[in-house]
């Protein structure tokens, strides 16, 4: 087809045959996506009621400098200018941050939410050409791949921080005893929740079989394959439900931290 046929077999912006409500799902993304990063947002440049013993929010998390326990260096480090607001978040968050951005998924949905890019299957949209995902901004979306190794490594991170949301001070020895609360089950299922979203990647699929001609004749590259697979079939739900409830978990500990809730142990 000659870009002169495709130019006029084009649809005005929102013009459409559709019957249905089209609008009703870039709606709702535009609407969850922007309480996120609002959220997020606000929740980074607080930089503090981050840490609730022994819970550490997700969006802290590793904490590299900062001012609780769980820092690795100390409190605010001397190289950042005086100039700039600072939090523990802007270290790390830009890590998981991008590996969403660019995520094949989401990619689909706030280009369809936000810049109507297109608006909906069948539906008209504001552009009049396609440039291809080898032109800016799609050929940005490439570095995906390399958010996903910072993705798995962060996996690591949050999974630590459930297993030290296990230790509780004990006033009676000075020291630490094992339990459970209400929190070490929030940042458990927030680890649950990440790892069905990291490893149903689509790269992640890719990289354990995708590249092979024949993947049947590596058992071990095969069974990865099929595991990522079919977290893969599923990826949008592992995606909103991670989504939520990593915001969740940052406010679960924050409100503890400020006092508005307490946390209850269950075990210990």
């Amino acid at each position: 087809m000659s870009t002169a046929q495709y130019v006029q077999l084009q649809r005005k912006f929102g013009q459409t045959l559709r019957r249905d409500a089209w609008w009703a799902g870039p709606l709702v993304v535009f609407l969850g996506l922007s309480a996120f990063v609002v959220y997020s947002t606000w929740a980074a440049f607080q930089g503090e009621h981050y840490y609730a013993a022994p819970y550490l929010s997700p969006f802290y998390s590793p904490e590299l400098f900062g001012n609780s326990p769980e820092s690795w260096f100390g409190a605010k480090p001397s190289w950042w200018a005086s100039w700039l607001p600072w939090s523990p978040a802007f270290l790390i968050l830009w890590a998981p941050g991008g590996f969403r951005l660019t995520c094949y998924y989401y990619r689909g949905a706030y280009y369809k939410a936000f810049w109507a890019d297109p608006p909906s299957c069948a539906v008209g949209e504001p552009r009049k050409s396609y440039r291809g995902e080898s032109s800016f901004p799609l050929i940005v979306q490439n570095v995906h791949r390399y958010f996903l190794y910072l993705a798995l490594l962060f996996l690591i991170f949050l999974a630590h921080d459930v297993w030290k949301a296990c230790w509780f001070d004990d006033p009676r020895t000075g020291g630490t005893t094992f339990g459970i609360g209400i929190g070490t089950i929030v940042l458990a299922i927030n680890v649950l929740l990440l790892g069905g979203y990291t490893l149903g990647c689509h790269s992640l699929r890719h990289l354990v079989g995708g590249r092979l001609d024949v993947i049947s004749r590596s058992p071990a590259s095969h069974q990865a394959y099929r595991c990522v697979n079919c977290l893969n079939r599923r990826h949008m739900l592992w995606a909103w439900m991670s989504l939520f409830w990593v915001g969740f978990s940052d406010l679960y500990v924050r409100l503890c931290s400020m006092g508005v809730w307490s946390d209850w142990r269950i075990i210990g």
